[in-house]
C-alpha cells in the first residue's frame, strides 16, 4: 500500500514559539495550499486515496477539507495524527524555556517530561499504532492513504517505517507542505516499507 504524508503548511505563529499541541491556523489561504498540493501530488503521479486522513488540528485540518474536494476523497479525523504535546512549554519561546530543562529532556529525549506533556515514548506509541493500523486486514482493502499531518509526526512514522533512529530522521530536511511518499510491500508473511519520496 502507499501512505502518502503532508505536511500542513505554515501556521499563523512565530517560529520562535513551541507549539506543538497548540491549535494555530494557517498563515495563508488552506483553499490555494490545498490547490497547490494536488497539482504537487499529481506531478508526483501519487495514487488517488479512497479517503483522506488528517490530524485534528486546525492547521492540518483545514488544508485537509480542501484537498479532498481536490482529490475527491472524504477526510476522516485522528487524533493520532496530532503533533507532540508539550506540556507548559506550549506557547512560549524556546528561547525562554529554563536553559536547564532543556538540557534534561535532550539527555533523556525518549523518557523525559520535563514540561510535563508527553514524552517521546508516549508520542512513539501513539504514531506507531496509527502506522500499524495500515498493515491489518480491511473490508474493503485499502491501497492508498493520505494524511494531512505534523512534522514531528512523519519523522517518526519515517523512523518506525525504515528502522532508523529518531535521532537521524530528526536531521532530514522537512518544509513546510512537504510531501513524503511511503510504499509497504508484503513478501509472503512479511513485508516491509520503502520510502519514494522525502521532502518532495
Amino acid at each position: 500500500m502507499d501512505l502518502v504524508l503532508i505536511r500542513h503548511p505554515a501556521p499563523a505563529i512565530d517560529a520562535a514559539l513551541c507549539y506543538g499541541s497548540t491549535d494555530v491556523p494557517l498563515a495563508g489561504d488552506a483553499r490555494e495550499s490545498a490547490l497547490a498540493l494536488a497539482a504537487r501530488l499529481r506531478a508526483l503521479e501519487a495514487p488517488p486515496p479512497l479517503y483522506l486522513v488528517t490530524s485534528p488540528l486546525q492547521r492540518c485540518a483545514h488544508l485537509a477539507g480542501g484537498l479532498a474536494t481536490e482529490l475527491g476523497c472524504t477526510v476522516r479525523v485522528d487524533a493520532r495524527l496530532q503533533e507532540i504535546d508539550f506540556g507548559a512549554w506550549e506557547g512560549q519561546r524556546w528561547d525562554a524555556i529554563d536553559r536547564a530543562a532543556l538540557d534534561a529532556w535532550a539527555a533523556d529525549l525518549r523518557h523525559a517530561r520535563m514540561h510535563g506533556g508527553e514524552s517521546v515514548a508516549q508520542f512513539e506509541a501513539r504514531v506507531g499504532a496509527w502506522l500499524a493500523h495500515w498493515r491489518e486486514p480491511m473490508a474493503p482493502p485499502v491501497q492508498h492513504v493520505h494524511a494531512v499531518t505534523h512534522a514531528g509526526v512523519m519523522r517518526m512514522i519515517a523512523s518506525l517505517a525504515l528502522g532508523k533512529p529518531l535521532e537521524e530522521t530528526l536531521t532530514w530536511p522537512l518544509e513546510m507542505a512537504a510531501i513524503v511518499w511511503l510504499r509497504y510491500e508484503a513478501m509472503g508473511g512479511a513485508g516491509s516499507w520503502r520510502l519514494l519520496h522525502w521532502n518532495a
